[in-house]
């Protein structure tokens, strides 16, 4: 097997949202397809991928640096003994000539690249990448053919209204999602616990609700955030603090409700210093987004992170709502996967195969990750292709 070409585009993200400190209007995404000179059904066979959404595209180092280096590799460097592309072998290789530390400076960039080989392995074997993946690290599938999501969103929108959150929680909730997590962490305290008390009226009865504070505060907002809503029970605060703020994040957990962290951390040592110094707790939340964290390798490292500090597997809930974040949430057994109903245009949510019920969603049967089953996602993709 060989490589024939790499292209990638910047795309513009269909988003008008915004959380307690960004506005995600601007938002754009790198998306990837990798071509081989292998045929499947009588077509080229091609793997995509795209960086997901919360940080901006990550074409130039692509461009730059890894897909030069890739292109120029001998092609059977890039095997395993059976004769297949070797996603980890890859990385390791392309990561040969950078420097330690910045990870998020490549880390999206190879994490894309990474998944989207990813994508060309399991379409080659016919299985969907979860499958594979589980199969390969002796992982046990769910006997439902299902796994844990839950609905993520509730943005701020133009007015103090909270009408419109109520109208979406109650889509969700009515689409088959049991518990949810929206937006908080204004400056408005006020304005949020009308949001947290509109949500947990629309929920069913039983259902946590997880709020997300987009790194609002410091650690001394975050306890006031923390201990002015504990009696609401949230199942989470994530990202009270910045990521780095350690203490901040002591802190926010010492006011008795769980945290959540790790959509912007993006190797394993960054999670092993969170670890080891925010003191999270046994029921910590770990949210690695894996096209932002050096892909399927990554999330197999921070597995192994957290289970050296006594977390298993079911402590890891990634980021995303996506079809990559489903495949790797479901190979490597953790907690479940988040879902984006409606939001992020034509890459939020999952592909039409995967069907939401009593909290959980359905496992695919596509080969790779499955974005041929997003019609509008995947013309995009074919365009791209056809363009290289």
């Amino acid at each position: 097997m060989r490589i024939k070409a790499v292209i990638e585009r910047t795309v513009k993200v269909d988003s008008n949202v915004r959380n307690a400190r960004v506005d995600l209007s601007q938002m754009t995404v790198t998306v990837i397809a990798v071509i081989t000179d292998q045929y499947v059904s009588g077509r080229p066979l091609a793997g995509f991928a795209f960086n997901s959404f919360g940080r901006y595209a990550c074409g130039g180092p692509l461009r730059e640096r890894f897909i030069p280096r890739l292109l120029a590799a001998e092609p059977k460097s890039l095997l395993d003994d059976s004769g297949d592309l070797d996603p980890p072998r890859i990385l390791a290789a392309l990561l040969a000539r950078e420097k330690s530390g910045g990870h998020a400076e490549r880390s999206m960039a190879l994490g894309t690249l990474e998944l989207a080989l990813w994508d060309i392995v399991a379409k080659r074997a016919g299985r969907p990448l979860y499958e594979l993946l589980a199969e390969r690290d002796g992982v046990p599938l769910p006997g439902t053919g299902t796994i844990p999501t839950y609905a993520a969103g509730g943005f701020y929108g133009a007015s103090d209204d909270v009408a419109p959150l109520q109208d979406e929680v109650a889509r969700w909730r009515d689409a088959g999602f049991i518990d949810a997590k929206i937006k908080a962490g204004s400056a408005d305290m006020t304005l949020d616990r009308r949001r947290i008390e509109a949500a947990l009226r629309t929920l069913k009865s039983g259902a946590r609700l997880a709020v997300d504070l987009s790194c609002a505060f410091d650690g001394v907002g975050a306890v006031r955030f923390a201990e002015t809503f504990k009696p609401y029970g949230l199942w989470w605060l994530e990202e009270p603090c910045d990521p780095l703020d350690y203490e901040g994040f002591a802190m926010a957990r010492a006011a008795g409700t769980p945290v959540a962290a790790g959509e912007n951390l993006f190797a394993p040592r960054e999670f092993d210093n969170f670890l080891r110094f925010a003191r999270p707790g046994s029921d910590v939340v770990l949210q690695p987004d894996p096209p932002l964290a050096y892909g399927v390798s990554g999330l197999r490292d921070i597995v192994a992170i957290a289970g050296a500090h006594n977390l298993t597997p079911q402590s890891i809930f990634p980021h995303g709502g996506n079809m990559m974040s489903l495949h790797v949430a479901a190979g490597l057994g953790l907690a479940g996967v988040e879902a984006y109903p409606g939001q992020f245009g034509i890459f939020g949510g999952f592909s039409d195969e995967v069907e939401i019920g009593d909290g959980r969603a359905s496992l695919p049967k596509a080969p790779g990750l499955g974005f041929e089953e997003q019609p509008a996602l995947f013309r995009l993709f074919s365009e791209l292709a056809v363009s290289g």
